[in-house]
């Protein structure tokens, strides 16, 4: 999709930590400016996830259109190259509709290849792929992590060492082409990116703000049905390797229905779980999107006004 030569943003992108208040910022934006809600979070693709993904709800839905939510069964293959096609084509969709197209989600790999484009990376063989699962699992994470980081110190400085998809897909990458992710990145010309038509605005609420929201997330998603969804997640057999099996809540819940923890051990871990990840999601904006529009607390009404006229000056409305 070539640039758009307007003189102001003609896409919004929402970002920040998880029980940050993205979806209900989108949701009373999209019917402000007359907006499509289109999914940015790898986990809520998974239509068997409403509940631990915290997808948007039915009622919401019927207020104003949203896109790429529940799509796929947690079963499917799925990659961040497909969800940036899948992108491109509601982009062109609301266009053709005159619908603002804007994208919500925690997913920093997502939107940071939506605005940038992908770095052009020859296809990894099959066996390389499993070699790479096999190895992690014989050796452990740790290990696995520091054979890597002996290779290539200053790509792997940037990749966390419990971001195990990452950790194997840079593994992948050196292994078939002998040179690290960093390397290919830095040769990315950026021909496809969308930053002229892009608008940031990010969430960063206080630690402590976010904490409380993410406990209460996390205790009112085990209390209204997670735990049975984690077990209907469990009949599919997936590997544990599986995208899926990775979301917040999985591997708490797993444990319980399983009898090795009970509830209330179940349930703190789960907090301790998105606490943690809502911290790395907050490090990853900041450092990433350091231009980006922020709004220091968490999005509620008493916001409203301040959004509003903060989306309507970056959109030149």
């Amino acid at each position: 999709m070539s640039s758009n030569q307007a003189s102001h943003p003609s896409i919004l992108i929402i970002g920040g930590p998880t029980a940050s208040g993205k979806s209900q910022l989108a949701l009373d934006l999209a019917e402000i400016f007359g907006g499509v809600i289109i999914n940015a979070d790898s986990i809520q693709i998974y239509r068997e996830m409403k509940l631990l993904s915290a997808r948007p709800l039915p009622e919401h839905e019927i207020r104003v259109p949203h896109r790429l939510y529940g799509i796929l069964s947690a079963r499917e293959q799925f990659s961040v190259a497909l969800w940036r096609d899948m992108a491109l084509q509601e982009i062109r969709i609301a266009r053709e509709r005159n619908l603002l197209p804007i994208f919500v989600g925690g997913t920093g790999l997502y939107l940071r290849s939506l605005v940038y484009g992908l770095v052009s990376i020859p296809k990894i063989p099959d066996h390389i792929r499993k070699k790479a699962i096999a190895l992690r699992k014989k050796e452990g994470a740790t290990k696995f992590y520091d054979l890597l980081y002996t290779k290539d110190p200053e790509g792997m400085s940037k990749i966390h060492p419990k971001d195990s998809q990452r950790v194997i897909r840079a593994y992948e990458v050196l292994e078939a082409t002998g040179k690290s992710l960093l390397n290919w990145q830095r040769l990315h010309t950026r021909s496809d990116d969308l930053v002229q038509e892009v608008a940031f605005l990010i969430l960063q609420p206080s630690r402590k703000e976010l904490y409380e929201a993410c406990d209460k997330r996390a205790r009112t998603i085990a209390s209204v049905g997670g735990i049975e969804e984690v077990e209907e997640l469990l009949k599919l057999g997936l590997d544990s390797s599986s995208p899926a099996m990775k979301a917040l809540g999985v591997r708490e819940f797993s444990d319980f229905i399983n009898g090795i923890l009970d509830f209330e051990t179940a349930v703190t871990r789960f907090c301790k779980s998105t606490r943690n990840y809502a911290k790395r999601q907050s490090t990853w904006f900041r450092n990433q999107m350091p231009d980006a529009n922020i709004l220091d607390k968490r999005y509620d009404n008493l916001q409203k006004c301040i959004s509003i006229e903060l989306v309507k000056n970056l959109l030149g409305r």
